[in-house]
């Protein structure tokens, strides 16, 4: 399995960089040393999407490409990434868990370019290009050639628009110092993660790239103090919002959003493990404990987030009578594929519960899948199972660290929530016999 998607990947870049050494190279090897070393220090990167530039910063560490390490910085966040092949003059950098890596080749004046690629079998065409300069701390504006700004856009705003259809509104909690602005959006299915940015006379933007493709807020600040402008993402079109600040503004509650239907009280489901095993909430091992189940993808940045709050937790509760499954819906409806990106995932984070393969990451399929639910919208979606067997909440999305209060909020009621239901009796022996008799 290793050796297929090390294969794919190795033409990955090969299409990108022609050197007979880089065909091959296998990725999984140790990096070789480069003879054409890149800079260490802060780099500034520029993504080509569409016609939109979408920049963004990261620091290159490590004398050696063994120990070379690529953190992407968004305000106060740091995503580290290894250098997993460096050559004379390519770069590839894988994006974690994420089936996607930046493929790139050292120009001769130390420059880095190349493209934000897929590497997702057969899937062509999610490829976006960028050139990158060491030495370039800023991200929008050079130092110096800033316009005073019009407004501070500091506060909570509601957004609305995005589409043609009819979606929720926007929450956005920005914080402006002077010309510079960071922030975060969020919605029913997660956040934005933390944008940077600045605000120039009445423009403003706010661009991020943690892993997941990058994206691209920017707007106009209107003389009523309203805002109007567009967002890129990825290889998506952009999309339009205004924007009005608003203390009052809040998304519906997340708990209230994904529910069972009517007369349904518990979740019932079979799928394999990373072994291709048949796991299903009914076996003994769930039997009589608190069950937190999962619904997440390998390619999903709030997945991500809420994995890294739930494995340590998980690891440190287990033996209070609690267990956890992620379910993962992926880009390809293929086992071994699944087996290979959540496998990922779970040495990345050190998940200690069970990964089963859901299948092919697309709603309408989900839902399907888990019939019991009244709908599904978000990857993340948790729910929350007690000892009886019976769902008790389900919470739609997630919100990270970066949203403050909010991410306060989801920590204290899920501990209180997770300590009220380990609280409770376990059933006795006779209860499970007639559950699974129905009598």
């Amino acid at each position: 399995m290793s050796n297929y998607f090390t294969r794919f990947q190795v033409l990955a870049v090969a299409s990108l960089i022609s050197t007979s050494a880089l065909a091959a190279h296998k990725l999984d090897e140790k990096p070789k040393e480069a003879k054409k070393f890149i800079k260490e220090g802060i780099w500034r990167g520029v993504f080509k999407v569409a016609e939109t530039e979408v920049p963004f910063n990261f620091e290159l560490k490590g004398k050696d490409a063994e120990h070379a390490t690529f953190t992407l910085l968004n305000g106060t966040r740091r995503d580290d990434f290894h250098i997993s092949y460096l050559g004379q003059d390519s770069l590839f950098i894988k994006m974690n868990t994420y089936d996607a890596a930046l493929v790139a080749k050292i120009e001769s004046d130390g420059r880095i370019s190349g493209e934000y690629r897929s590497l997702v079998p057969g899937l062509k065409g999610n490829s976006l290009p960028f050139t990158a300069e060491q030495g370039k701390t800023y991200r929008f504006v050079e130092p110096g050639k800033d316009v005073a700004p019009t407004a501070d856009l500091t506060g909570k705003w509601e957004f609305k628009g995005f589409s043609k259809e009819a979606v929720p509104n926007k929450v956005a909690i920005l914080k402006q110092q002077g010309n510079k602005l960071t922030g975060v959006i969020m919605q029913v299915t997660g956040d934005s993660r933390e944008l940077e940015g600045t605000v120039q006379g009445n423009q403003f933007v706010l661009s991020g790239f943690s892993g997941p493709s990058p994206k691209i807020y920017k707007g106009t600040i209107n003389e009523d103090g309203t805002i109007s402008g567009e967002i890129s993402q990825g290889i998506y079109d952009n999309l339009k919002f205004t924007g009005v600040k608003d203390v009052k503004a809040e998304l519906p509650d997340p708990y209230k959003i994904t529910s069972l239907k009517e007369g349904v009280k518990k979740l019932a489901f079979t799928f394999p493990d990373l072994t291709g095993k048949p796991v299903s909430l009914t076996d003994d091992k769930y039997k009589g404990k608190v069950v937190i189940v999962e619904l997440v993808g390998t390619w999903c940045p709030n997945c991500t987030d809420q994995t890294i709050f739930l494995s340590p937790w998980f690891n440190k509760n287990a033996k209070r009578g609690v267990e956890a499954i992620a379910i993962g819906f992926e880009q390809k409806d293929d086992l071994e594929y699944g087996k290979y990106t959540l496998g990922k995932l779970r040495d990345k984070y050190n998940i200690k519960y069970d990964i089963l393969f859901g299948g092919l990451a697309d709603k309408r399929l989900v839902a399907d899948k888990l019939p019991a639910l009244n709908k599904f919208i978000a990857y993340p979606t948790t729910i929350i199972i007690d000892r009886k067997g019976e769902v008790r909440e389900i919470y739609t999305g997630y919100t990270g660290t970066v949203t403050g209060k909010y991410y306060d909020d989801y920590e204290k009621k899920f501990n209180k929530l997770l300590d009220e239901l380990i609280a409770e009796p376990v059933p006795s022996a006779s209860y499970f016999e007639a559950q699974a008799t129905g009598k």
